[in-house]
């Protein structure tokens, strides 16, 4: 069976990376499909496995040569999924985990309609905004700018298939995990199932 594709997206701030980062401790069947973007790497960010480093000019060759799958531009840097990085997991039997903002992500879902987006939400703004200080990686005006940026991004929300509120992180991974769960068993998903109990009647 081949793998699902999953979406993930959150404002900054939420804890994406670190939800995804504890998933993957519990899980062997899903694999992250390693995003493409331009900005410059934060401390500690390895290329390849927390994104693939991209010059602009890279990143807009690989749009011209059909590389990469989705892409936008926010806060003036390109982000994308390379189509490789999807495929390679999908066809291995792995769910396809991708990271990306609520842009893409509405470009994934019309290209992919049986794709399924998750949304991480804050448990309020109050802590969004300590989470984006404290983190000590953005200036003041970056944390306004960004704050700005959630706002807008949640209002995508409601396009997605399901919310998970990051209060507890633990809870916020369990619950992650039982989405990859249920969607594994989702009817549409099972139809081969149902029709082999159906050639055993006829026999």
């Amino acid at each position: 069976m081949k793998g699902l594709l999953f979406v993930v997206s959150a404002p900054a701030g939420c804890g994406k990376d670190t939800i995804l980062n504890e998933l993957f401790k519990k899980t062997d069947t899903a694999g992250y499909a390693v995003s493409a973007t331009t900005r410059a790497p934060r401390g500690g960010e390895i290329n390849g496995v927390h994104y693939h480093f991209l010059t602009r000019e890279e990143f807009e060759s690989k749009i011209a040569e059909k590389e990469v799958l989705e892409y936008t531009e926010y806060c003036g840097n390109y982000y994308g999924t390379l189509r490789r990085s999807v495929n390679d997991l999908i066809e291995r039997g792995k769910d396809a985990i991708l990271k990306i903002e609520v842009e893409g992500a509405m470009n994934i879902r019309r290209m992919f309609p049986e794709a399924c987006l998750v949304f991480i939400l804050p448990p309020s703004w109050e802590i969004l905004e300590k989470r984006l200080r404290d983190r000590g990686t953005e200036t003041e005006e970056k944390i306004i700018e960004r704050s700005k940026q959630a706002r807008t991004e949640i209002e995508f929300a409601k396009n997605y298939d399901y919310l998970i509120v990051n209060d507890k992180l633990d809870a916020a991974v369990d619950d992650l995990l039982a989405v990859l769960r249920a969607e594994k068993l989702r009817r549409s998903r099972n139809d081969e199932l149902l029709n082999a109990f159906g050639e055993e009647d006829k026999a």
